[in-house]
């Protein structure tokens, strides 16, 4: 029996997962790192943190399987999109990455919409508009504001290539987690020469970049010994954590969406063709599919929320929070909350805006506070979903993953906030499922992606909204949309305070 290794590079933790070659996952380990806040609003990791973490999992998945390490037929990676790794020519690392969250770049992420010609031109070279979080904001600031740094840069990755290098050697990269660099032609399915051009990025730099199924590299002997895997091993280029969490849900076609409630929340579509938002609400990516593209839109603070809220109130787990907040009627006695705790990616592309609650009264209970927050987040998910309504998707089934998906409280809700049916699916594992079925397509087991989506990954349980819920959350959502407007204005006074 062949077995195939996905791993994860996520925010808290690096992920490990076996599955087998019928799709079963045999054993899941995580291995943990930190974020650091050296100053607000920024965001760093240690890559070595990553790769210490990758080893941990792997081996303690391979244990936890009972199988043998050599018989991994196949290695798929993913992880959080967007970070940059900064390496000078022995492949050493330069300075801590900065990852996804980050918001310190909105100086550059204006200079290049600017430069670029507007947000319509900008839109038109590379498919999404300037934000914050995208790498090439992250360079141009590694370059203004630490250019002893910069000029000992030979190579750039992002997070999961990173863990490639150490596992092959090999300096790769694939479409659809370049596609929120902010230097790839998307329909070339290779890097802009324009933009390369236009902000003076050496293209020797940057790795080269494959389909998501194709082999990139093999296992080193230095990594196999670390990992318990043979050497040779294939390693596939793998994907972006949204577009292979996608994958892993089996949304590789279309009328199918996912919504995948992590750290940060997407909400994604499949593509055959190129289509882009002209507004830049939500993000069109290279898809984990040969040749094809998804659209989506991203929340910075969706789980993440609900982590804030579980290390605020201490003593209490996900589970307990969602006892307390199924005690607490729709819409939480008319309180909101909103869930821009890192600013916010879809729809508003606001790094300044901030969290908070209003609505409060003497009347308002610890339970409404709570289920507040669960139903914030999935407004903001909605807003993203809106979005691609309006762009004309019309889906018959929402894909529901992370976890959102482990709350049978969240699961109702979001069926009700979405007014759509909502499945959940054989796995929840998303990213990681993901790249271990990208692995089993690149290494033979499988002829294509959409095949091996079609023949391994199974729904299970069905959510129909309720008529009288989705009635009463259109009415409490017509009041969310109201409030960022309303704020809009304050949260950059309030961003100067807190600095």
């Amino acid at each position: 029996m062949a077995y195939y290794l996905g791993i994860d590079v996520g925010t808290s933790g690096t992920k490990a997962l076996i599955m087998d070659a019928r799709g079963r996952v045999l054993a899941t380990a995580t291995g943990s790192h930190t974020v650091s806040t050296p100053k607000p609003s920024w965001s760093e990791q240690n890559p070595q943190q990553w790769w210490t973490a990758t080893v941990k999992a792997v081996r303690a998945a391979i244990t936890k399987a009972k199988i043998n390490g050599e018989d991994i037929a196949g290695i798929g990676l993913t992880g959080q999109m967007h970070g940059l790794i900064c390496l000078d020519n022995s492949g050493k690392v330069l300075r801590p990455a900065i990852i996804w969250n980050d918001q310190r770049t909105i100086e550059q992420a204006e200079e290049i919409e600017r430069k670029a010609g507007g947000k319509a031109a900008l839109i038109r070279l590379v498919g999404n508009v300037a934000m914050t979080s995208f790498t090439l904001t992250k360079l141009l600031w590694v370059r203004r504001y630490e250019p002893k740094v910069y000029e000992k840069i030979s190579h750039i990755l992002l997070p999961k290539d990173y863990i490639r290098l150490r596992l092959t050697g090999e300096y790769a990269g694939d479409v659809s987690d370049m596609s929120g660099t902010l230097m790839l032609d998307q329909r070339k399915r290779d890097f802009s020469a324009k933009m390369l051009k236009l902000f003076g990025i050496d293209r020797e730099i940057l790795p080269p970049v494959y389909e998501s199924h194709e082999i990139t590299g093999e296992v080193t002997r230095r990594a196999a010994g670390q990992l318990g895997v043979s050497v040779g091993t294939p390693v596939v280029a793998g994907a972006g954590d949204q577009p292979a969490g996608a994958v892993g849900c089996g949304v590789v076609k279309a009328g199918v969406v996912s919504a995948a409630i992590g750290t940060s929340g997407a909400v994604l579509t499949h593509s055959k063709k190129y289509v882009t938002d002209p507004a830049g609400g939500v993000q069109t990516f290279c898809s984990a599919v040969s040749g094809e593209y998804c659209m989506f839109g991203c929340i910075l603070s969706a789980g993440g929320s609900a982590q804030w809220l579980t290390n605020t109130l201490k003593g209490e787990t996900y589970k307990s929070l969602a006892t307390l907040a199924a005690k607490a009627g729709t819409g939480s006695g008319g309180l909101f909350f909103l869930p821009y705790l890192t600013g916010e990616r879809t729809p508003h592309a606001d790094p300044l805006a901030r969290g908070g609650w209003i609505g409060l009264t003497a009347r308002t209970t610890r339970n409404e506070l709570i289920r507040s927050v669960m139903e914030g987040v999935t407004f903001a998910m909605n807003d993203a979903l809106t979005i691609l309504r309006n762009r004309g998707i019309r889906p018959r089934q929402i894909r529901l993953s992370g976890g959102g998906a482990r709350s049978a409280l969240w699961r109702r809700m979001q069926a009700d906030i979405y007014g759509s049916t909502c499945v959940t699916i054989r796995t929840e594992e998303g990213p990681a499922y993901g790249a271990a079925i990208l692995a089993a397509v690149g290494t033979g087991r499988y002829a294509s992606v959409p095949q091996a989506c079609e023949t391994i990954v199974k729904t299970t349980q069905t959510i129909k909204p309720s008529p009288v819920a989705k009635r009463a959350y259109a009415r409490y959502y017509k009041q969310y949309r109201r409030l960022y407007p309303a704020l809009k204005n304050e949260f950059p006074l309030i961003a100067k305070l807190q600095q």
